[in-house]
């Protein structure tokens, strides 16, 4: 059967019977869907009545509740490739059927827009007969048009089929169980905080409980700048202005009725201390505390405390040895260490081969080690350092520019150059300092390419240019790819204050003077990180060397 971008998947069994069901009917879908998968409920729908259902309000439950986390949980473990959202459009504590008029109590007066257009309608639902398939479907196509504007001739399946042989072997359970229909207490306005980067399961759910819980107003935090600076891999958060964005159609598309409002959140409260009209905000067992936090503030300013909503954390079933338990924009940033980033330049004005990586990364980044790690599984390793002290050798250009520069008072008595003599020259001399690296840069530049065409006529495949200065110095132009080391300011002010025996004051003078993580991570095509055990580290190095013959052959086979 074809694959479809974006697909439509009513469910209509039962809510206390559909969780059992959710993951079965999720990978089912997963045969069908490649990107996008969104989920309208309707539980009790009848498809074959022989008249032509409408969609009515659903009204908000516990176990719609429980039901959601079910599917967001059961979503990333059976189908973590597809975007899945539930719409909730139709959750509201107002159960009338649409008329054959447009009214005001219809959850959809005019069929509702999604930012991806569904190609393909889904359902679980079981004909008794199986001669009425066509009938449901056509039913099935007729009422989702009504609720959603889909392609012009949309596709629809019936996945009943597949999900009886997913659920032979299981117990299920009869749809004639009574339901539990314990109310879900609502309220006018709720807020809720978090950095929400790379929008997944466990935030969908948050978002979407939420927007049960609301009826009027949704007022979202969303971490930035100074709430950052302690998240592990910050370099690799979303700018802030994408997080809104992907917020921003996540809740469109689900509940389009809310009055949304998104905010920077530059503490740890926000607006949650001081707007007097919310009435609700929601938490998981690890923010908690953060929540009772928010009300002593609320009190301090003479505001109504808010009801604290606690939702279930999402367990992440994928996680290793560095991720956390449960699912996290943490544990997704640490699995793109290694991974292609951004695609790599043009780069045909180098030759195909061989391949050169471009290594860098700031002081105590673990840097030469990786490069060494590399040179282990086959690259050829150009330690620019080394090239660095060649160019200052006697009689070379490099050393007679110096010494014109900067004076015969940075010589020994040997005539060689006094690198430390040097170095207190261009110290905290910009001027200075400009004028050595344009002479000293060039230089180890053609250094490099000669090492670069040795490796060629030597038929190597993979050079690794290991450089700390190779984004500060211009020389992505000899590279086909730049991978960048990171590790945390902190981290990295130890390891220098250990190996080179200097001050915490000098540590971070010399961290400053070189180009931040941030910057360099703009510029990067894979990022590492040595922060964890040197296995991790290991793990880290072979994935991206792996991926990284796999682009090679990708290319060779044109």
């Amino acid at each position: 059967m074809s694959m479809f971008s974006t697909g439509l998947l009513v469910l209509t069994s039962p809510l206390q019977t559909l969780p059992l069901r959710i993951a079965p009917v999720l990978s089912s879908a997963a045969q069908l869907v490649e990107r996008t998968l969104y989920v309208h409920l309707h539980p009790g729908l009848n498809l074959s009545s022989g008249s032509q259902p409408r969609p009515v309000f659903i009204p908000p439950v516990v176990d719609l509740s429980t039901l959601i986390t079910r599917l967001y949980n059961n979503a990333a473990d059976v189908c973590g490739h597809l975007d899945v959202r539930v719409l909730l459009t139709n959750m509201r504590a107002q159960p009338t059927a649409c008329s054959e008029t447009t009214s005001p109590n219809c959850p959809f007066p005019t069929p509702q827009p999604l930012f991806h257009c569904p190609e393909v309608v889904l359902t679980d639902f079981a004909p008794q007969d199986p001669h009425q398939s066509h009938q449901v479907k056509q039913c099935l196509e007729k009422y989702t048009g009504h609720c959603y504007v889909c392609r012009p001739g949309i596709s629809s399946v019936l996945l009943h089929p597949q999900l009886v042989k997913l659920l032979e072997n299981r117990d299920a359970p009869k749809d004639d169980e009574g339901p539990k229909a314990e109310p879900m207490e609502t309220y006018s306005d709720v807020v809720v905080g978090g950095t929400f980067d790379r929008l997944h399961g466990a935030h969908k759910t948050l978002l979407s409980i939420s927007c049960l819980l609301a009826n009027r107003r949704f007022v979202i935090g969303v971490c930035d700048q100074a709430m950052l600076k302690k998240k592990v891999l910050k370099e690799l958060i979303e700018p802030y202005s994408e997080r809104v964005q992907r917020l921003r159609e996540f809740l469109q598309d689900t509940k389009p009725s809310l009055q949304v409002e998104i905010v920077p959140l530059e503490d740890p409260f926000g607006v949650s201390i001081v707007d007097p009209l919310l009435k609700c905000i929601v938490v998981s067992e690890e923010t908690r505390k953060g929540g009772e936090a928010v009300n002593k503030k609320r009190v301090e300013n003479g505001l109504q405390l808010l009801v604290l909503h606690e939702i279930q954390l999402l367990k992440d079933a994928h996680h290793d040895e560095i991720e956390e338990e449960k699912i996290s924009s943490s544990s997704l940033r640490s699995r793109l260490l290694g991974t292609l980033l951004t695609p790599p330049k043009d780069p045909s004005h180098l030759p195909p081969t061989p391949y050169v990586i471009g290594l860098t990364g700031g002081s105590g980044s673990g840097k030469s080690s990786i490069a060494k790690q590399l040179e282990v599984l086959g690259a050829v390793r150009i330690d620019c350092d080394k090239l660095g002290h060649e160019v200052y050798q006697l009689g070379t250009e490099a050393y007679h520019k110096v010494l014109r520069v900067f004076g015969s008072e940075i010589l020994n008595e040997d005539k060689t150059i006094n690198r430390r003599a040097l170095g207190a020259k261009v110290f905290e001399n910009q001027e200075r300092l400009k004028c050595l690296t344009d002479i000293v840069w060039p230089e180890i530049a053609l250094l490099v390419k000669q090492t670069i065409n040795q490796a060629r006529e030597e038929g190597k495949e993979v050079c690794v240019v290991d450089a700390a200065v190779l984004l500060k110095a211009g020389w992505t132009d000899l590279v086909h790819e730049v991978w960048v080391t990171i590790i945390p300011e902190e981290e990295a002010m130890v390891r220098i204050t250990e190996r080179d025996g200097i001050s915490t004051e000098d540590a971070l003078r010399r961290l400053q003077s070189q180009w931040s993580n941030s910057k360099q991570v703009k510029h990067a095509n894979v990022v590492l990180s040595t922060l964890w055990e040197p296995e991790v580290t290991r793990k880290q190095v072979l994935k991206a060397w792996n991926l990284l013959q796999k682009r090679i052959q990708q290319k060779k086979e044109g």
